[in-house]
């Protein structure tokens, strides 16, 4: 078994990776007081899916809770929860992750507890057909399963009624020609309603491999037993590794993409989308970080003065920004509630404060921006789950923790004319998407 480790900004002790023959890291991170952070990430997500089985990453999510050959459906919960526990998982592009945040209890008995049950529903889930529910036509309205295809289901429809989702799966889907990140992580009803429990058990054993997964246990405990715990838990019994592919990653656009929608709406909602770096260039995502605090993260942001408190007319109800870091580039996104006959002006509005920031940066802006950034990182080491999502980011999406450790030596080294140039070379008008989303 093969160990590093990391000196892991504000945490008193290194943080330790170990990596065992069959491929399976896991990482113990110390964290003084009394509860500790369990989770298991999976390098799979939308990335993994196609046109056929889009979705399958969260429908699974949702089944690896449904007991496997030693816990009935239900016992994972009713069992952590007693001990004070907070279970949950999530699916995003490259990942999936399942997580614990529980006292030790007496004797660190607990989190013993939780480790053997964590391990056992990612190691064994028996995905169980009366739990999926059987496959169904969803034109057929006398289905009234309530199984978790029907949930699912459920869950996406709530997202296709919402403004924001709407924007922003059409802005999404025209920034990307082929990447998997071209697709809804939560997929469709119609994939939904007729995949298998065969394709999903397939997915599962496919990309639930030992070397796609890392474990961290954060908290205040004894790392040799921990260790020791976690590794007869995961037991993966000869598991085949799986090599997973290799995506090419999509090109900006080189001439400005313009999409309109309408909805029943009474207000106007616009995105515009620019492909930028991968999670593993830090520079650069730190940058992009640093220009959307600048231009929209708050009521004291750039766009939000300039656009809404300073305005000489009412063009905008909401403006912000944001950038979303992916293994394979991360998207940088501006975004607006507006007035829908507006809608041209708010366009060139939009447009004239990226033009503005290639140009000028005030001092108090740049600090301010540096400073928030310096601050979120470290509250990201306040406690055990912020500690475990870091590390699982690190981990996961840009296979590399040592970043963790490189961070804030490169937030120190940015210059004003260093976030300029970031904006000029990811900003560009010719590599944008704008989707608006007005009423019919």
């Amino acid at each position: 078994m093969k160990k590093t480790v990391i000196k892991y900004p504000f945490l008193t002790k290194e943080v330790e990776v170990y990596e065992t023959e069959s491929g399976h890291k896991i990482v113990l991170a110390h964290k003084d007081g009394g509860l500790v952070n369990i989770s298991s990430w999976v390098k799979t997500g939308s990335i993994n899916e196609d046109d056929e089985i889009n979705g399958i990453s969260h429908f699974l999510e949702h089944l690896m809770f449904k007991g496997t050959h030693k816990h009935k459906a239900g016992e994972f919960d009713r069992i952590l929860e007693g001990k004070g526990a907070i279970v949950n998982a999530a699916t995003w592009k490259d990942y999936t992750f399942y997580y614990v945040t529980l006292p030790k209890g007496k004797n660190d008995e607990d989190m013993y507890l939780a480790i053997d049950l964590h391990a056992d529903m990612m190691i064994d889930p028996i995905l169980p057909p009366e739990e999926i529910g059987s496959p169904f036509n969803l034109d057929d309205k006398n289905v009234t399963d309530k199984r978790e295809r029907h949930v699912v289901i459920e869950e996406i429809r709530m997202r296709q009624d919402q403004p924001w989702s709407k924007v922003y799966n059409y802005t999404n889907d025209a920034m990307y020609k082929k990447h998997p990140y071209k697709r809804d992580v939560i997929g469709t009803p119609q994939i939904i309603s007729q995949v298998t429990q065969e394709t999903i058990m397939n997915y599962y054993k496919t990309f639930y491999s030992p070397n796609n997964i890392t474990t961290i246990v954060v908290g205040d405990f004894d790392h040799e037993k921990v260790l020791n715990r976690v590794i007869k838990g995961f037991d993966f019994k000869n598991r085949a590794k799986h090599i997973n592919r290799i995506n090419e990653p999509d090109e900006p656009t080189n001439h400005t993409i313009y999409v309109e929608n309408k909805a029943c709406l009474t207000s106007g909602f616009m995105m515009f989308g620019y492909l930028g770096a991968p999670a593993k260039d830090l520079k650069d995502t730190i940058m992009l970080d640093m220009l959307a605090t600048i231009l929209g993260d708050s009521a004291s942001s750039r766009m939000y003065q300039n656009l809404i408190e300073k305005a000489s007319e009412q063009v905008f109800n909401m403006v912000g920004a944001e950038h979303y870091i992916f293994k394979d580039g991360s998207n940088f996104f501006l975004q607006a509630n507006f007035i829908p006959e507006k809608k041209d002006k708010a366009i060139e509005l939009i447009k004239a404060e990226v033009e503005k920031i290639k140009e000028n940066i005030e001092e108090n802006e740049f600090k301010k921006a540096k400073n928030r950034i310096k601050a979120d990182f470290a509250s990201d080491a306040e406690t055990v789950s912020a500690i475990g999502e870091t590390i699982g980011y690190y981990m996961t999406v840009c296979d590399d923790l040592t970043l963790a450790e490189k961070y804030l030596g490169e937030v120190e080294k940015i210059t004003i004319d260093d976030l300029k140039n970031t904006a000029k070379k990811y900003l560009n008008i010719n590599n944008a998407v704008i989707s608006t989303l007005i009423p019919q």
